[in-house]
């Protein structure tokens, strides 16, 4: 059983920084990818980064190029995402996700990043 638990989340001003973690436990790691998604309130939930476990591929939503950065810490099963020149319109719940090789199949509870203008 995957189990994927966010944190890092709050309330920060436009422009600001928030860096969040995704710890990821529960099976030997044979992990095809992870990956960031967001859901803002009213809209659909959409892809903003994901990383190849076992290499240094990354890719990003074009509205968050040049300012997220997605990585692996180390050795350790955790994923962050770290989130510069935030705005407004970033302001979401932030769901960390695994796929396994057959898409994204395991998702964390979520947490709340708040941009104020």
């Amino acid at each position: 059983q995957v189990q994927l638990v966010e944190s890092g989340g709050g309330l920060v001003q436009a422009e600001g920084s928030l860096r969040l973690s995704c710890a990821a436990s529960g099976r030997a790691f044979s992990y095809y990818r992870m990956g960031w998604f967001r859901q803002a309130p009213g809209k659909e939930r959409e892809f903003v980064a994901a990383i190849r476990w076992t290499g240094a591929s990354a890719y990003y939503a074009d509205s968050v190029k040049g300012r997220f950065t997605i990585s692996r810490v180390g050795t350790k099963n955790t994923v962050s995402l770290q989130m510069n020149s935030l705005s407004p319109e970033d302001t979401a719940v932030y769901y960390c996700a695994a796929d396994l090789s057959t898409g994204w199949s395991h998702w964390g509870q979520g947490t709340q990043v708040t941009v104020s203008s």
